[in-house]
């Protein structure tokens, strides 16, 4: 199935309650392996896909199933049906107007529409690590959101000629969107490099929890396409080393993007390598630019970084309903995204505090920040939400963080060079949070 299939199947399987999920199985007993039991939503629809029952053009067996046990998720299935045929129009009308000889030159007209629902989805936990002073804990507790459902037609134009121009299209009833994207279905994803600091020399404290973001961090960038490195306890040589080695990797030329993600102690716009020593985060992220990897130049390469940036803590504030101007975050050392990030084009910071402030980290269930990170990307990715929507969406999740006194919080910060969108492409296989 295409990305637009699958998206329809991501958004019934939300919608699927488990008395109807109960229902559905019932109903689908001689189309289902006798042996399976006690799959999630997901895995039916996907069950089904892969035995042929569903196709882009026939969902009879699901809209009959979704009739029977919940009238109002053919709404899902007709919004992509109606989705579908309008594509299909546009493709038509637009292809009309391709000057004679395009296609003779390699072009294609690809379109993509996808659907975004955002809810907001958290978990509590009470267990922290409270010994760090560079990298805070404490109990935690979530503030329950909610966000309006909305919807954003993504369209990406000629592929040959998206590199140089925008390609404008126009929707019956919407605004033209003008919208250019990163190359994202070559050969390889890209690498995904983790560097996971836990236990130093010194007298910084063992992160605990950490291993829990390293592998969650792992599954879910695996299930994005990319391959994964995962490096333990790297000192500040080590990590510099790291970086050069793989500045120096051939293997980058037939791959869509990079990925860098170090879990470590820190201070502002620095992280710490197990030696106790430190490493400027411009540093780390200057192997990659185009002039240092050419591999890599013009591709999107993707930082994230789970380490405190400071000692200060970051107090709550509450405000009234009716305020005009609410000051929802007193940040009084911002870091200047020029202080992080190189000026080259093409890169992604994803801090998890801003500049002055510590973080914090649950000692078994990981950072409050690579947490929502890797749940909105399973959550979103499948949605076709560009990253920059995505981080947008981990900002919220965190700030709705806080300790148990409900007095600490934190506020993550993405600075980037990006030039285009960058969207993942959906996967096929069900998000690691509905494997387990």
């Amino acid at each position: 199935m295409c990305a637009g299939e699958w998206q329809m199947l991501y958004e019934l399987s939300e919608d699927i309650t488990s008395e109807d999920l109960k229902r559905a199985m019932f109903l689908l007993r001689d189309q289902l392996p006798k042996k399976l039991t006690n799959m999630s939503s997901l895995e039916l629809l996907t069950c089904l896909e892969k035995q042929d029952h569903l196709a882009e053009n026939n969902l009879e067996i699901l809209e009959k199933i979704c009739m029977d046990i919940s009238p109002d998720l053919l709404k899902t299935v007709n919004k992509y049906k109606m989705e579908r045929v309008s594509l299909a129009q546009q493709t038509a009308s637009f292809s009309h107007h391709i000057p004679e000889g395009l296609f003779h030159s390699g072009g294609d007209v690809r379109l993509l529409t996808s659907l975004q629902e955002t809810p907001i989805k958290s978990l509590g936990s009470s267990i922290y690590d409270s010994g760090s002073l560079r990298e805070h804990a404490g109990s935690v507790h979530f503030i329950a959101a909610r966000q309006d459902d909305k919807a954003v037609n993504v369209m990406q134009g000629i592929s040959e000629l998206s590199q140089e121009q925008p390609v404008r299209i126009s929707n019956p009833g919407s605004k033209t969107e003008k919208l250019m994207t990163y190359k994202m279905d070559g050969p390889h994803r890209g690498y995904c490099l983790i560097i996971n600091n836990c236990s130093f020399t010194g007298t910084l404290q063992k992160r605990r929890g950490s291993n829990k973001d390293a592998e969650m961090l792992a599954q879910v960038f695996t299930w994005l396409g990319l391959d994964v490195q995962t490096y333990i306890d790297k000192t500040s040589v080590e990590i510099k080393n790291l970086m050069q080695e793989w500045r120096s990797s051939k293997d980058h030329r037939d791959r869509d993007c990079f990925v860098c993600c170090i879990l470590s102690h820190g201070e502002l716009g620095l992280v710490y390598g197990t030696d106790e020593r430190e490493v400027p985060i411009r540093t780390i992220m200057s192997y990659f630019t185009a002039r240092q990897c050419p591999q890599l130049a013009e591709k999107p390469k993707l930082f994230f970084i789970q380490a405190c940036q400071g000692k200060e803590i970051q107090q709550a504030v509450y405000i009234e309903a009716d305020a005009q101007n609410p000051d929802l975050l007193p940040i009084q050392q911002l870091v200047s995204p020029s202080e992080s990030i190189p000026e080259e084009a093409d890169f992604l910071l994803g801090m998890a505090t801003v500049g002055g402030y510590a973080s914090f980290r649950h000692i078994e269930h990981g950072t409050w920040y690579i947490q929502a990170l890797c749940n909105k990307l399973q959550l979103l990715v499948p949605r076709g939400e560009d990253i920059l929507s995505i981080l947008t969406e981990v900002n919220e999740d965190v700030s709705k963080r806080a300790d148990n006194l409900g007095k600490k919080k934190q506020m993550p910060q993405p600075a980037y060079t990006l030039r285009k969108k960058l969207i993942f492409p959906v996967p096929r296989s069900p998000p690691p949070s509905q494997q387990q």
